[in-house]
């Protein structure tokens, strides 16, 4: 069964906009897309996605949650 296209957040409020993720990924499937208030937030590319979930274990505020 394929994995699923990690979630990197759900509301803007669970990203502090750290690019840690985007600097991770080794398929450089995700991109920093500003918003109205031009703020930069992750998107991911599923067609470059391969789901090694690097930039779910990089990503200090899942790191925090997860303690």
């Amino acid at each position: 069964m394929e994995r699923e296209i990690p979630v990197l957040y759900k509301r803007k409020e669970e990203c502090c906009g750290c690019t840690a993720c985007y600097a991770i990924c080794p398929k450089e499937a995700i991109s920093m897309v500003e918003d109205e208030e031009g703020f930069e937030y992750p998107q991911i590319d599923e067609r470059k996605c391969v789901r090694c979930y690097q930039c779910i274990k990089v990503c200090p505020i899942k790191a925090a949650r997860a303690q």
